[in-house]
């Protein structure tokens, strides 16, 4: 019973928060992009709880409890790259395009009305599958709490997010995002820290998971690769794939459109980078916790359904008051994805899919009533559709990452890129993930981990691009508004200071940390207990690598961000210097 009205109160909630920013919203720029005044912790927060979903809590904990902890540490350590790099290469180019979504940036970038329709239906499509994977667990997430019927969840949740972000828009969806943010980032840590805690720390849980022999390697860096269950049959094959994978995520939080297109409504250029050296810290040290906890309810049960393990030591190992807290925060999660992906997909529908609208007045209305239409189909799919949450989740966004990413990217750093490049680019890439991935699952073909059907879908939409591109020529419209993106603003340059090199240290500092305390922690827990428990010396050395390599993505981050900090604030005064030269 006290979980019910701790769901069904953070429902009610979420709901006020929504409708009392909704208050604010005057104008179609205040409904679709938060009227372009975010500051960094709003920002911060929408990136962080728009990836964080309930795949992450449910799913990709529960793949750690499955036998691969540490190789979902080397996905992260890749991923969390992505957050700087869209930043850096594309984010801040969106933001200073002043466009109301993505696609519609694509429509402006090369001057077609074609590409923007293409880019809105890709959209529509991939994050409706998005929407329907987080739904879903929302809904398991509301069953195993209440004892109600999963149908009951799933209406709920619909209702709540959908009567937000409906009323509200953006300004809805950034706030709700952000108080979830913090919620859930205090369950977490509180639900791991007493896990840990109560299974003797890391070095008991290392031992722990050493010693058992239900899933053998657990506890070293490549996972469990013995036995009928286990994923990959060396190690190999499980780096290979954290890596694959993990580049495959770093660009889609590069260039997603949930990621993205929180940065069209930051306040600035300077927020879009701060904000992305901050949400790569908070991604780093969410895997650094959440997985080796995962893998730790093991020394409870190593029985129970892997996305359901989460709930299970919620409901049996933490005490009620803590439980109630880090499953309010895991349903929080899967809410504000929720409510992120049901926006981008009506805006989409509204602005970049059907005939432009008259007036404002109308813009706003044909959002409000596509937002409804996509979040009833949304419900009505969850409720036939059988729940596979990190399954749906995970082939949904990299959809994105073979379509989205090459174009994303060549939009801003090539002058050959055309129009049709951009179009067929983002059709084979979406189309050939789509069959290919779909064609596994069937089992009609079957491919080598490094050849994950994104990994060919990606070089085909490059392939794809160079030769309609080659074949055609770029307008003086694209050329154009690409030089328009690459035009220096003295007055944004010059105010690119210490904030944003702070930050830029802050993060080689987390990274220095976070790379610290996993050699301590892990590395050298694992090595005293090697020779008594048979672990190789290859599996040591590994677990070192593993160590230095998570410190060093985000040292390699804050780098690179202080350098752009640096170089932009120099430029800005040298030309302020140069225009005040008589």
């Amino acid at each position: 019973m006290i979980y019910t009205l701790a769901i069904l109160f953070s429902l009610v909630g979420y709901f006020v928060i929504g409708h009392l920013a909704g208050r604010r919203v005057k104008h179609l720029d205040d409904y679709l992009v938060a009227g372009r005044n975010a500051p960094t912790f709003l920002i911060l927060g929408t990136l962080v709880a728009s990836y964080l979903s309930t795949s992450a809590f449910l799913g990709e904990t529960g793949y750690a409890y499955q036998g691969y902890p540490f190789v979902m540490l080397i996905f992260a350590a890749v991923s969390t790259s992505g957050c700087l790099l869209g930043a850096l290469v594309f984010g801040r180019y969106l933001r200073r395009s002043g466009a109301l979504t993505v696609p519609e940036f694509f429509g402006k970038r090369f001057a077609s009305r074609r590409v923007q329709v293409i880019a809105g239906l890709t959209t529509v499509i991939g994050l409706g599958a998005y929407l329907l994977g987080v739904m879903q667990g929302a809904g398991i997430m509301f069953a195993e709490l209440t004892g109600m019927p999963y149908w009951v969840g799933l209406v709920l949740v619909w209702a709540t997010y959908t009567g937000f972000v409906l009323y509200s828009g953006s300004p809805g969806v950034v706030l709700t995002d952000t108080v979830m943010f913090v919620i859930f980032s205090i369950a977490a840590f509180g639900g791991s820290i007493y896990i840990i805690s109560d299974l003797g720390g890391w070095q008991g849980i290392i031992e722990g998971l050493v010693s058992q022999s239900d899933k053998p390697g657990i506890a070293l860096w490549h996972g469990v690769i013995e036995g009928d269950g286990a994923d990959f049959s060396t190690p190999g094959e499980a780096l290979t794939w954290g890596l694959t994978l993990g580049l495959v995520w770093a660009a889609v939080l590069a260039a997603s459109p949930w990621q993205a297109s929180r940065y069209l409504m930051a306040r600035n250029e300077h927020v879009v980078m701060r904000s992305a050296m901050l949400t790569a810290v908070a991604l780093a040290v969410f895997y650094a916790v959440m997985m080796v906890t995962g893998a730790a309810i093991n020394l409870y049960d190593t029985g129970l359904e892997s996305e359901r393990a989460m709930v299970w030591a919620a409901l049996n190992v933490l005490p009620a008051w803590l439980g109630i807290v880090i499953l309010t925060g895991v349903f929080a999660a899967g809410l504000s994805s929720c409510s992120t992906f049901l926006s981008i997909i009506g805006f989409s529908l509204s602005n970049d899919i059907l005939p432009p609208s008259r007036n404002e007045a109308s813009a706003m209305r044909a959002s409000r009533i596509a937002i409804l239409v996509t979040g009833l189909t949304a419900l009505l799919l969850a409720l036939f559709q059988p729940p596979a949450v990190m399954a749906v989740v995970w082939f949904a966004a990299t959809l994105f990452a073979s379509s989205w990413g090459p174009v994303a990217l060549m939009s801003i750093w090539s002058r050959r890129i055309t129009a049709a490049g951009a179009g067929w680019g983002l059709i084979v890439g979406f189309l050939g993930n789509l069959m290919l991935s779909l064609a596994e699952q069937a089992g009609w073909v079957q491919l080598p981990v490094y050849l994950h059907p994104v990994v060919i879908s990606t070089v085909v939409a490059l392939v794809a691009i160079v030769l309609a591109s080659r074949f055609t020529r770029v307008s003086e419209a694209e050329r154009e508004y690409r030089l328009f993106l690459h035009q220096h603003d003295p007055s944004v340059e010059a105010s690119w200071g210490k904030g944003t090199r702070w930050i830029a240290i802050a993060t080689m500092v987390s990274g220095v940390a976070v790379g610290i305390f996993l050699w301590q922690q892990y590395a050298t827990t694992l090595a005293e207990v090697a020779s008594r428990l048979s672990v190789s010396d290859g599996a040591v050395s590994g677990a070192y690598l593993l160590a230095a390599g998570c410190g060093l993505m985000l040292i390699i981050a804050g780098g690179v961000g202080y350098w752009v900090a640096r170089s932009r604030r120099r430029a800005g005064q040298a030309t302020n210097a140069a225009a005040a030269t008589p």
